[in-house]
């Protein structure tokens, strides 16, 4: 596999800063741990291997369980998650895919997440939530490859 291009934000540094500041400001009132799941989740729906890759890795190396890992994508039938981690998941379904049905974001989803996250800390998930979102846009718009181990790699 090869990437069309260089990574847009890798050719424009002032972009590569702007996107950096905008994960670094996502941090208040919400554990790094749901950002993460953030990440990795809409990652998923939008089908960026380069991002799932990477977010996974990165909650591993924190110690991450590798049943909640390996069921973010089936958050709603696993036991693995705490309902403040559930209602910010189901955010970020639904402003992922914001385009899918004519009430983007419910009232339901916005409430619950509302219940378990000050205005601050929604802010922060929705500041998250768009971030991963341009990330996962920039990479499968121009197919860059996950950097992980290839299964032909993975024995040596």
């Amino acid at each position: 596999m090869q990437a069309r291009m260089t990574h847009a934000a890798m050719l424009i540094p002032e972009a590569m800063q702007a996107l950096l500041a905008l994960h670094k400001a996502a941090t208040h009132g919400v554990p790094l741990k749901t950002l993460r799941l953030v990440q990795l989740r809409a990652s998923q729906i939008n089908g960026c291997s380069v991002c799932a890759d990477m977010h996974a890795r990165e909650m591993k190396d924190a110690g991450e369980n590798d049943g909640r890992l390996f069921t973010v994508a089936a958050w709603r039938d696993a036991p693995y998650f705490t309902d403040a981690e559930r209602a910010a998941l189901a955010l970020t379904e639904a402003v992922t895919r914001i385009a899918d049905r004519s009430d983007p974001v419910p009232d339901e989803v916005w409430n619950e997440a509302a219940r378990h996250y000050d205005e601050r800390g929604l802010a922060s998930l929705l500041i998250e939530i768009a971030a991963i979102n341009v990330w996962n846009r920039l990479n499968v718009a121009t197919r860059q490859v996950a950097f992980g181990k290839l299964p032909e790699q993975v024995a040596q």
